[in-house]
């Protein structure tokens, strides 16, 4: 008799089900991974935007900028900007998030935008100071935590 060399058909069966069995447990793994990373590029962001304003601040003898987007105007001699070389983008679920600033004091527009408080007061109700920046949505991040909070 000749000697056969392959795999038999349970060989592979039983291959090809170790093989689902691990990609049912690493993909909702990998989703997992993608989601908290765009939430930690969206914290950093805000941390980046903060801190400009703060240079700002410190810059204008204690005056936050009116428009977000004077973070951005180009120092003298330069093309990026003083502050802000562009607004980064807000990278939540839905991810449908935007580069975009809404001035209204109201923390929950939900337009997954960055949110600012150029005012000195704010209306009845609001509990936002001067020159703060947020995550203007009111869904929630991987922990359960509401992003206008941050």
């Amino acid at each position: 008799m000749k000697s056969r060399k392959g795999f038999t058909l349970i060989e592979l069966m039983i291959v090809v089900a170790i093989i689902g069995i691990l990609s049912a447990i690493a993909i909702p793994k990998f989703a997992d991974l993608i989601r908290k990373s765009n939430e930690g590029a969206t914290r950093g962001n805000l941390s980046t935007i903060r801190s400009a304003i703060s240079i700002y601040y410190s810059e204008n003898e204690g005056l936050y900028p009116v428009v977000p987007g004077s973070l951005i105007v180009p120092a003298v001699g330069s093309t990026a900007g003083k502050y802000l070389a562009a607004v980064p983008k807000v990278n939540i679920p839905p991810y449908g998030g935007t580069n975009s600033f809404s001035t209204t004091a109201d923390s929950t527009s939900n337009d997954l935008g960055w949110g600012y408080n150029p005012l000195l007061t704010m209306p009845a109700g609001m509990t936002r100071a001067q020159g703060e920046v947020w995550v203007d949505a009111t869904e929630t991040d991987s922990k359960g935590t509401i992003w206008n909070t941050y």
